[in-house]
């Protein structure tokens, strides 16, 4: 068993330090918030972010990166996407040098349209294997044990079997993938499509309505991830179309819900004002849509989300403007 660093104690951050811990690692939990770090470790409960869920007793948590990241060959990467750089940046120097990188976030950094795997490649001082981790998964349902089915993708064959050995369980499979740009791709824009969906579902636009979306939404991120240099064949697996229809479907999704609440009238400020957790794809609609323009290929979706949380369209006319596009066939060239 090894010592593992989880930097990010945010829902899922904490339920992959509790997935660990339960399968034998010694964890050490980084939160930024020292309060937040504090209160885990009195109660033994994130009650903020994974409450009902009880910690093992070899997960610590700490406020300091240095004890953090002491004698850790294995770090995860769970920050959300505007934070991962400046975390990285800090915990470059204490970080060993043969050390793998675990990145479990999902998003575009806004400013750069760097994928997360990019950024922590940046700021790291030495050559580390990063393996991405992602695909269909809830953060309480895997605190719970419930079966769950991700990818590990990374270039380095080495490093990705690694984390497969050190991740699985009875209740958590794990893929490879080579494709580390296609599963990136995916992970972030499905956020943006899950917006989409919770508006329909806001709207009452029924089931039809539904499907519609989620599978022309696959098609535009399946689009945007060929041209950035991802494969086609890996938007069709759990990175791309699992990932895609948990978040459009799931009760639990963020971004699904940010959705529903713009459908029935709320301001955008509002909503994620009463949110405790990020709703990542809110920043990620604009990075996909110039990482778009940089790549050219057209994401109408994301447009029309783009003009809705900016307050330029309304969620009815949204709809409207993506019914009445010109007609075309279904598969056209990527």
């Amino acid at each position: 068993m090894r010592r593992v660093a989880v930097l990010g104690a945010g829902s899922w951050g904490t339920a992959l330090a509790v997935h660990l811990g339960r399968i034998g690692h010694d964890v050490s939990l980084w939160a930024r918030d020292a309060t937040l770090a504090a209160d885990i470790a009195s109660h033994r409960v994130n009650g903020v972010y994974l409450p009902g869920i009880a910690l093992p007793a070899n997960v610590a948590v700490t406020h300091a990166l240095d004890a953090a990241l002491d004698g850790t060959d294995l770090v995860v990467s769970a920050i959300p996407t505007h934070g991962c750089r400046a975390v990285m940046r800090a915990a470059a120097s204490r970080i060993r040098s043969r050390a793998t990188i675990v990145s479990a976030t999902k998003g575009l950094e806004s400013d750069t349209l760097l994928r997360m795997s990019e950024v922590i490649a940046q700021e790291l001082t030495a050559e580390r294997a990063v393996v991405v981790l992602s695909g269909p998964s809830f953060a309480i349902e895997v605190a719970h044990q419930m079966p769950t089915a991700v990818l590990a993708a990374s270039t380095n064959e080495a490093a990705t079997e690694l984390v497969q050995a050190e991740f699985r369980s009875p209740y958590f499979r794990l893929y490879r993938s080579t494709d580390v740009i296609g599963v990136e791709i995916g992970g972030a824009t499905k956020n943006v499509i899950a917006i989409a969906a919770g508006v329909v579902e806001g709207l009452g636009l029924g089931h039809n309505a539904l499907a519609a979306l989620i599978t022309r939404g696959l098609a535009e991120i399946t689009r945007l991830a060929c041209a950035a240099g991802g494969q086609r064949e890996t938007t069709a697996g759990l990175s791309g179309l699992g990932d895609l229809v948990l978040t459009c479907t799931g009760t639990l999704s963020r971004n699904r819900h940010v959705g529903i609440e713009l459908a029935r009238g709320r301001k955008l400020a509002d909503i994620l004002a009463g949110m405790k957790m990020i709703a990542e794809g809110v920043k990620t609609t604009r990075a996909a849509i110039a990482l778009g323009e940089r790549h050219g290929v057209e994401l109408p979706i994301a447009s029309q989300m783009a003009a809705v949380l900016e307050g330029r369209s309304d969620v009815r006319t949204a709809v409207d403007a993506l019914m009445v596009r010109r007609q075309r066939a279904e598969r056209e060239p990527v």
